[in-house]
């Protein structure tokens, strides 16, 4: 990061190793440093999401996302939004003896100024789609105000909230060449989601390639950082596998 240029990238979205949950080759990193280049290069209206869960320690929640999220904040980014990523669980292994299982981790959404980009994603069914739309919102006088769609007949299809869930099942090989492989279309939709084609994608934590691999399928540029050569390579085959496959 500290050879690019300022204001260089339109979103970065990467899952770094919080905590001591996996193991990365022996390599840890220093997030303050990190956190300030990446505002250094994030454009003006550019977004951050930044995917990351706690270690529980003797008991008690590390806390290190929300950390790092006021992190952010000082250091001068709007927390655009604190989104939740709801992982498929296909065992009872969630039943734990003394607290509920954890099923998610967080996506905070970082922006760098007003968000210059946005195209949001309209795939939830609506339950009440053809019937019309009514209600009030209070205002802080304490009077009523007709929705601004009020009477409008509600579409089938509504804008995604904030909590995404992926029943996606990684591959074999996902599953074996990295310890923290992100669903790809987590990847897809919040790339569709903040940037538009031709834009510039960036992970500082690439791993084994799924940021570059859906940059690229969705016609953007992509730049990614890993520390690991073998990391690298992983990354490298799976673009060139895709290649193949086209």
């Amino acid at each position: 990061m500290s050879r690019m240029p300022d204001n260089f990238v339109d979103l970065t979205i990467t899952s770094p190793p919080y905590d001591n949950l996996r193991m990365y080759k022996g390599f840890d990193f220093d997030f303050d440093a990190i956190a300030h280049q990446l505002f250094r290069i994030t454009k003006q209206g550019g977004v951050i999401v930044w995917v990351v869960a706690d270690q529980t320690i003797n008991g008690s929640e590390t806390g290190t996302s929300f950390k790092q999220a006021l992190r952010f904040i000082d250091i001068g980014f709007n927390l655009h939004d604190t989104m939740i990523w709801k992982k498929p669980t296909f065992t009872d292994t969630g039943s734990l003896k003394v607290r509920y299982g954890n099923v998610f981790e967080y996506m905070f959404v970082f922006s760098k100024g007003k968000v210059k980009t946005f195209n949001p994603l309209t795939d939830r069914i609506n339950k009440y789609a053809g019937s019309k739309q009514h209600g009030n919102v209070v205002q802080t006088d304490g009077q009523k105000k007709a929705l601004s769609n009020h009477g409008k007949l509600i579409p089938q299809y509504g804008q995604r909230f904030n909590v995404w869930e992926f029943n996606t099942v990684l591959s074999k090989r996902e599953r074996t060449v990295h310890p923290a492989v992100f669903p790809k279309q987590l990847v897809t939709d919040h790339t569709l989601s903040w940037t538009n084609e031709n834009d510039l994608v960036y992970d500082p934590f690439m791993g084994s390639g799924t940021t570059a691999l859906a940059a690229r399928q969705l016609n953007r540029n992509f730049i990614g950082s890993e520390i690991s050569l073998e990391y690298c390579e992983i990354a490298n085959q799976l673009l060139m596998d895709s290649d193949n496959e086209a």
